[in-house]
């Protein structure tokens, strides 16, 4: 009997630090679960950041070298994977549970499909000039100065255009 590869709609938001990315998100993610939907989310980082505590039983499992630790609460479950190499996207997609859609925060150098929050006040120059993944700016600024006449345009606090967007373009990612 063949097994059939798992497929998985993914669509990415990404923008520079400050932009309003995570407020967006959280909005869709309401969003979506109002409308019966399923919704996962990948958030990626340039920081190191560490959930566990010095002196904690999972620390120091970690600590010991295990590869793996995963800590269970009769309510949720986390598990910390130790890499020497940063995860691949794929990767983390694979390891998610299937979902009708995941939001995927950051990764914009590995997303077929995405759009910019862009907000001027952050004074960082935008990244959709550069990053020919980005189909969509999610703006509030009606200044078409730093606009790309390319792009579709929303105004970052329509959410359910945004919503409609996104479901009418999300990624369709195959399992290899």
């Amino acid at each position: 009997m063949l097994s059939q590869k798992r497929k998985q709609r993914i669509f990415g938001i990404i923008g520079r630090s400050g932009s309003g990315k995570t407020h967006l998100i959280s909005r869709l993610i309401l969003f979506f679960t109002q409308q019966g939907l399923s919704v996962s989310t990948i958030k990626h980082t340039h920081h190191g950041v560490d959930m566990d505590i010095p002196g904690k039983d999972t620390f120091q499992h970690r600590e010991s070298g295990a590869t793996e630790v995963m800590l269970a609460t009769p309510s949720r479950w986390f598990l910390q994977h130790q890499s020497v190499t940063p995860p691949k996207l794929a990767d983390l997609v694979k390891a998610m549970q299937p979902v009708d859609l995941i939001l995927v925060e950051g990764f914009h150098a590995d997303m077929p499909a995405c759009m910019e929050v862009y907000r001027p006040a952050t004074g960082k120059e935008p990244l959709f000039k550069d990053t020919p993944p980005i189909q969509a700016v999610a703006t509030d600024t009606s200044s078409t100065q730093h606009l790309d006449n390319k792009k579709i345009m929303f105004c970052v606090d329509d959410t359910q255009s945004i919503a409609s967007y996104i479901q009418n373009n999300t990624f369709l990612w195959e399992e290899k």
